[in-house]
């Protein structure tokens, strides 16, 4: 592998309020390391606007729906399809939500696959969010991780659990506890 710069979310930042980074920049902090964000096709963006579309109405109240927006970790500052952030969105004009104010992060994959299974994963892991959701674009799969923990110093989630896109899925309780058609978030099938 090549070497690698490590950088500190408040290095990040720095080259963010120098203008060094811009909103230009197709880059997003992880493990400390700056990586690549990936273009986004139809059908990603079609999960990502399900999202948006079907969910906030089945949030409790206090909580609310962030797009492809940065989460503050730690190690790294990811940008996630999705964030459900308790409070409202003025409470986050001056940051971004952290793991204290994160429900449920969602990553939509499909060229992602790997990263999203890998150093977003352990990322999340890492920072406690308890509940991490991949919509597998190509299996057609929700996979709903659950239960962090960091053990042998590789973070990781106890549980998952994977629901094909005919089964309903179940909100996190403390976000709502709702339930939504896992085909929902998908594209429509050529069946």
């Amino acid at each position: 592998t090549e070497p690698v710069f490590p950088l500190s979310v408040e290095q990040y930042h720095a080259m963010i309020e120098s203008g060094t980074l811009t909103d230009d920049d197709p880059v997003e902090l992880i493990e400390g390391v700056l990586v690549f964000r990936m273009p986004k096709n139809p059908p990603h963006a079609m999960s990502v606007g399900h999202f948006q579309d079907f969910v906030p109405a089945k949030l409790a109240p206090g909580w609310i729906v962030r797009l492809q927006e940065p989460l503050t970790l730690a190690d790294g500052e990811p940008e996630p399809d999705v964030v459900i952030a308790r409070g409202v969105r003025r409470d986050y004009s001056k940051r971004h939500p952290g793991p204290q104010d994160t429900g449920l992060v969602v990553e939509v994959a499909d060229s992602t696959l790997a990263r999203d299974r890998g150093m977003k994963l352990r990322s999340y892991a890492r920072a406690g969010i308890a509940h991490y959701w991949i919509v597998n674009i190509p299996d057609r799969v929700i996979e709903m991780y659950s239960d962090p923990f960091v053990g042998d110093n590789m973070p990781a989630y106890r549980t998952r659990r994977d629901a094909a896109s005919s089964e309903m899925v179940t909100l996190p309780a403390d976000i709502g506890g709702a339930t939504i058609l896992a085909s929902e978030l998908f594209e429509p099938s050529e069946a």
